[in-house]
């Protein structure tokens, strides 16, 4: 019985390493290498969007290549979502000089909501709207908030699911995308 089992452990094993062996090989073979591969995990080149602004200006991820991004993904009615915009809001503040790019995606909601929630709680960082959630489903993400850290190279370090509950999270993070 116990050599059974162990033989059973093993031939899981040896399938697991076949099928990764297979995959690597594919992508290797397609003229892919994982860091080039699109996606929304961690390793993959970020989907490009594009997006409007708060003022009607349409602004898109690819035209921020060079440039590390943090992106944030949320909506005025989730409790956990405002409880961090102020950490967001100081780290725009302190890290726009050093050329990070703050991208806040309201998913859902009309301009005028998200800009009566940005007057009421001084928040000045950019805000982009997905009113028809495209971007939103093209990042597949199920979790609000969710924050994707991206490098100048347009790839993603780090994928964050939930609330920061301090500014010392996020700076933690950024060590993988600033210069």
């Amino acid at each position: 019985m116990f050599r059974m089992l162990a033989m059973t452990k093993m031939l899981k094993v040896m399938l697991v390493i076949t099928l990764v062996s297979v995959l690597t090989s594919g992508l290797v073979m397609a003229g892919c290498s994982p860091s080039s591969a699109q996606g929304v995990e961690v390793g993959n080149l970020a989907p490009d969007f594009q997006l409007q602004n708060l003022d009607g200006q349409t602004v898109s991820l690819g035209n921020l290549q060079g440039k590390p991004v943090l992106i944030n993904f949320w909506k005025t009615t989730c409790p956990s979502c405002v409880s961090e915009m102020p950490y967001i809001q100081e780290i725009y503040e302190e890290w726009s000089d050093k050329g990070l790019v703050v991208l806040a995606i309201n998913i859902g909601e009309s301009s005028a909501k998200v800009e009566e929630f940005m007057q009421s709680y001084n928040l000045s960082f950019t805000v982009l709207l997905d009113t028809k959630q495209n971007v939103a489903q093209k990042y597949n993400f199920q979790y609000i908030p969710t924050t994707f850290f991206i490098d100048k190279d347009g790839i993603i370090q780090d994928k964050v699911i939930g609330a920061f509950q301090n500014k010392a999270q996020i700076e933690n993070r950024l060590s993988k995308i600033m210069p």
